[in-house]
C-alpha cells in the first residue's frame, strides 16, 4: 500500500457504491434490501483488512505475490510498451524475448492457476492505476455480486429464512474476510455464487437461458482455471441435485418408483463423467491420482511451506491410497467443520477460527437438540438440503484431508461454510415443520 491508495481508493469506492445502488434496485426487494449494504461494506472492510494483515502481521504472502511480485510488473510493461503488456496479459507461462525482463520478475509466471489471478489483478490495475486497495475493492465487489445473486435465489424459495441465509452467506467472519481480498479464494467464492445462481435459473426456473448459460460457462472456466478441486466437488453434486429435483417433481408414486433408479443412475454416471473429464487436463486431480495428490499437498503444507505457522494438525497416516483417505474421512470432515478447538489455539487469527468453528458446532448441536433425529433425517431428502449437505461434506473431506494446517484451512473452507450453515438452517426449518405438524394431529 502507498499514498496513492488514499487518493484512488475513495474514488473507486464511490464508483462501486453507484454500481451497487443500481444492482440493489434491480435484484432486491423490500425484504432483502436491508442486508445489501451491510453485507457489501463488510466485504470491502475484509478486502482492506486482508492487505493490512498480510502487510503488518505476516509481512508478506499470497496477496503480495499476486500484486507486488506479479501484476505490478505487467502494469510496468503496459507503461513502457502497450503491446508488451498485452503479450504478458495473454501469456501462458511461455518465455518471450520481448517480455522476459518483466516475466522473469513475476514469481507465479509459470504457475497457470496463480498467474490467472495475477492477470485479473493486472486488469483491475489498469483501471485503478495499479492501486492495491482499489483492486482489492474490485475483488470484494465481484465476490459479493456472485454471492448476492445466489442469496436471492435461495431467498425466493424460502423467504422465511431471509435472515438465516444472510447470516450464512454474508456474515460469517472468515467468509467475508478471506473471501474479499486479492486472493484466489475471493474469485472462486464469487464464481461459485454465480454458478449456483445461474444453474438454478436455467434448470429450476427456466429463465434467461442464454444469459445464464453464459454465466455458467464463465463461472466454470474461472473455477477450473483457479481451483479445479472446487469444480470436482461442486459439479457432480449440482448434477445430482437436478436429477433428485426432477424425481421429486414426478406426481405419481408408481412412476416415481419406476423412474427414480434410472434417473439416479444417469445422474451418477454424468457426475462421474464430469469428474473424470475435469481431471484430464490436470493429472494430479485425475481420479486415480487424487489420493496421492492429497498426501503430497497435506504433507507439503504441514511440514514444509506451512511448518513455521505453528498451527499444523495431523489426522493419522496418509499413505497416498484411497483406503487411507476413507479411513480418515470422519476426522477430515470434523476438522474442516468444527476445528480448531479452543484449546488448540496458538495465535490471534486462530482464535477467531476456533470461535467460528464453535459456532458451527453450536448450530449443529442445536439442530439435534431441538428436533427428533428421525425428523432431521427425513428432512435430508429435500433436494436443496441434500445439495447443500452433500457439497459441504464432500468439500470438507477434500480440504480437511489435504491441508494439515489450520491457517490454510480457514481460507480453503470458506467456499463450503455458507452451504453447510444453510443446510443446518434448512434442516431445522423442515424438521420443526414436521414436529409442529405431528403435534397438531
Amino acid at each position: 500500500m502507498s499514498s496513492q491508495d488514499f487518493i484512488i481508493t475513495p474514488i473507486t469506492f464511490l464508483v462501486l457504491m453507484l454500481l451497487a445502488y443500481i444492482m440493489r434496485e434491480v435484484t432486491s426487494d423490500d425484504e432483502t434490501k436491508k442486508y445489501f449494504y451491510p453485507a457489501l461494506l463488510l466485504k470491502m472492510i475484509g478486502a482492506i483488512g486482508v492487505g493490512i494483515i498480510y502487510q503488518f502481521y505476516y509481512g508478506g504472502g499470497d496477496t503480495f505475490t499476486y500484486f507486488t511480485h506479479g501484476a505490478s510488473h505487467i502494469f510496468d510493461a503496459f507503461q513502457d510498451d502497450f503491446s508488451k503488456g498485452i503479450k504478458l496479459l495473454t501469456a501462458n507461462g511461455e518465455w518471450d524475448p520481448e517480455t522476459y525482463k518483466y516475466a522473469s520478475r513475476i514469481w507465479m509466471y509459470r504457475d497457470p492457476n496463480s498467474y490467472f489471478i495475477v492477470r485479473i489483478v493486472a486488469v483491475f490495475g489498469l483501471i485503478t492505476l495499479n492501486t492495491y486497495s482499489s483492486i482489492a475493492l474490485f475483488f470484494a465487489f465481484f465476490s459479493f455480486w456472485g454471492l448476492w445473486l445466489m442469496y436471492q435465489r435461495f431467498y425466493k424459495i424460502y423467504p422465511e429464512l431471509k435472515r438465516h441465509f444472510a447470516i450464512a452467506i454474508f456474515f460469517i467472519p472468515t467468509v467475508f474476510f478471506w473471501g474479499s481480498g486479492i486472493l484466489k479464494d475471493t474469485i472462486t467464492l464469487g464464481a461459485v455464487g454465480f454458478l449456483v445462481y445461474a444453474f438454478m435459473q436455467i434448470f429450476f426456473e427456466r429463465k434467461n437461458i442464454l444469459i445464464n448459460s453464459l454465466i455458467v460457462l464463465l463461472s466454470v472456466y474461472v473455477i477450473y482455471s483457479v481451483k479445479l478441486y472446487i469444480l470436482l466437488s461442486l459439479a457432480p453434486v449440482l448434477i445430482f441435485w437436478f436429477f433428485i429435483y426432477r424425481i421429486e417433481r414426478i406426481p405419481s408414486m408408481v412412476v416415481k418408483i419406476l423412474i427414480a433408479p434410472v434417473l439416479l443412475a444417469i445422474g451418477l454416471f454424468l457426475a462421474y463423467f464430469v469428474a473424470l473429464k475435469a481431471g484430464e487436463d490436470n493429472k494430479k486431480y485425475a481420479l486415480d491420482k487424487i489420493a496421492e495428490t492429497a498426501q503430497v499437498t497435506a504433507y507439503d503444507i504441514r511440514y514444509y511451506t506451512g511448518k513455521d505457522a505453528g498451527s499444523g494438525y495431523a489426522l493419522g497416516e496418509l499413505d497416498g491410497t484411497f483406503g487411507s483417505m476413507i479411513r480418515l474421512a470422519p476426522q477430515a470432515v470434523n476438522v474442516a467443520l468444527f476445528r480448531p478447538y479452543i484449546w488448540e489455539v496458538s495465535n490471534p487469527l486462530m482464535l477467531l477460527s476456533a470461535i467460528e468453528a464453535l459456532f458451527l458446532f453450536f448450530l449443529f448441536a442445536r439442530l439435534l437438540w431441538r428436533n427428533k433425529f428421525s425428523d432431521v433425517m427425513a428432512s435430508v431428502r429435500t433436494p436443496i438440503i441434500l445439495f447443500c449437505l452433500l457439497f459441504s461434506i464432500i468439500f470438507a473431506f477434500g480440504v480437511g484431508i489435504s491441508t494439515y494446517n489450520f491457517g490454510t484451512l480457514s481460507r480453503y473452507r470458506i467456499v463450503m461454510v455458507p452451504f453447510f450453515v444453510m443446510a443446518l438452517f434448512l434442516l431445522d426449518f423442515h424438521a420443526s415443520a414436521r414436529r409442529n405438524a405431528s403435534d397438531g394431529e
